[in-house]
């Protein structure tokens, strides 16, 4: 079942025709008890009207008055019978009402004992029983009686009918009602989600940028985060437009000067340093692009990236490549530390400021990462420092650029801290660079929001 309506409204229902269910079974049960306790009191009535009737001569024998408290025991086949048996289970008595037919003989009861049950006749009728056992004292001896007072159903069983039948009207109008009531809040209830959809439907139609409703408490992180997607894909739209218009812009002049050497005549080895200048520009403008237009960015919809881990690998793949050097790479991280952001992101901004130490460093290097409250969220700062010569100020702003080198005899094409930039940039953040106070050298430092 693919409908959320259809869902809700099936749960619904069943959790209504339960409900019904067990409250109609327990008004009924409570019903009949009730009605049963009445059956028992009334039939109880009457024994006390056949004992204060009742006549015991010296000898033990039992008289009745022709004329009873109650006219059914006199009329045949009224409904209500009444017999009284002796202790050796003989019948001392019984009503006219019970004439041609023989009803069951209830137990013997102790005197004082209350007993109310329901009896089979012969012809496979049930009754109920109302029994009491009796002690008439005669002097030396006493003698028990079992008064009995049967009474035929039928009463009882039109009364549940009658109860029934309208217990049933009664909950199939108030169920037509829920259901009517459920289809409406479930309507109302979800109205939102239908609204987001629609607004979505603008979005993905170009008539929104982004979703901009008024929501219900609930639906806001769903709706943020994604706002939050919807800008990351069109900033990541964005930087591959604009690396792409970048990337041809770049390329005109390397080419022209490539389409323009071949022109003009000059020596093979001038021919071939131009040409290996050129085309080392053009990797390098290349890979700078590629880098920029890669970047993911922040966004919500991320999983936490743990950042000791990430840092430790790359401070072994650096251990490697700068074996011959010797260097001392410390790392400073709580090991529970993690930053919402991609995971390659991370990794190249790290990488690229880690590597730069190196080349630069005379034998330390350390990597420092905490999170610090910056106007009410967590910015993730990590700062890089070596003991090497460090930058001039004036030329701190400019090694920043794509392409800018400090010294042209080190490897590398300058584009390394222009990525990192770009990155930190990305996640709303920034990278400053100063004098490293506890190792003397470079201390860098990229500043990444929103964690």
């Amino acid at each position: 079942m693919h409908s959320l309506n259809a869902r809700l409204g099936l749960a619904a229902s069943l959790v209504l025709a339960t409900f019904l269910g067990l409250t109609g079974w327990a008004l009924d049960r409570a019903f009949r008890d009730s009605a049963e306790t009445a059956v028992r009191e009334r039939l109880q009535a009457h024994i006390y009207g056949l004992l204060a009737a009742a006549n015991l001569d010296r000898r033990g024998n039992l008289t009745m008055p022709e004329s009873l408290p109650e006219e059914r025991f006199t009329r045949p086949g009224s409904g209500l019978y009444a017999q009284i048996v002796r202790a050796d289970r003989t019948v001392a008595w019984q009503s006219p009402s019970q004439l041609g037919q023989t009803l069951p003989v209830p137990p013997q009861m102790q005197p004082g004992e209350w007993l109310f049950t329901r009896l089979q006749t012969a012809d496979m009728h049930n009754l109920f029983v109302l029994a009491f056992g009796n002690s008439w004292d005669l002097g030396r001896r006493s003698v028990n009686f079992t008064f009995s007072v049967s009474e035929d159903p039928e009463a009882y069983l039109a009364q549940v009918a009658r109860f029934r039948q309208g217990l049933f009207v009664w909950f199939a109008v108030l169920a037509v009602g829920v259901l009517i009531a459920q289809g409406v809040v479930l309507r109302w209830g979800l109205s939102p989600l239908r609204r987001v959809e629609r607004d979505l439907a603008a979005v993905e139609g170009g008539e929104r940028d982004v979703l901009s409703g008024d929501y219900p408490r609930e639906l806001r992180g769903l709706t943020d985060n994604l706002n939050a997607l919807l800008k990351t894909e069109r900033g990541r739209l964005a930087r591959y437009r604009d690396a792409l218009a970048d990337l041809a812009h770049s390329l005109k002049t390397p080419l022209a000067v490539l389409r323009g050497a071949g022109s003009q005549t000059t020596q093979a080895t001038d021919l071939e340093l131009l040409v290996r200048e050129q085309t080392e520009r053009m990797s390098q403008i290349v890979d700078y692009q590629l880098q920029r237009a890669a970047t993911s960015g922040r966004t919500t919809l991320m999983a936490p990236v743990a950042l000791a881990p990430l840092l430790q690998r790359i401070f072994n793949s650096l251990e490697k490549v700068y074996a011959e050097r010797h260097l001392t790479l410390m790392l400073n991280a709580d090991s529970t530390l993690q930053f919402r952001g991609d995971e390659a992101d991370l990794m190249e901004l790290s990488g690229n400021l880690l590597d730069n130490a190196c080349k630069w460093a005379a034998s330390r290097v350390t990597a420092t990462a905490h999170l610090h409250d910056v106007a009410g969220s967590q910015e993730l700062l990590l700062c890089i420092e070596d003991d090497g010569p460090g930058i001039a100020p004036e030329q701190r702003a400019a090694v920043l650029g794509r392409g800018v080198r400090v010294d042209s005899t080190m490897p590398g094409q300058g584009i390394g801290l222009a990525v990192a930039r770009d990155i930190a940039s990305a996640y709303g953040g920034h990278i400053d660079i100063d004098h490293s106070e506890r190792l003397g050298g470079a201390r860098v430092c990229a500043h990444l929001g929103g964690s």
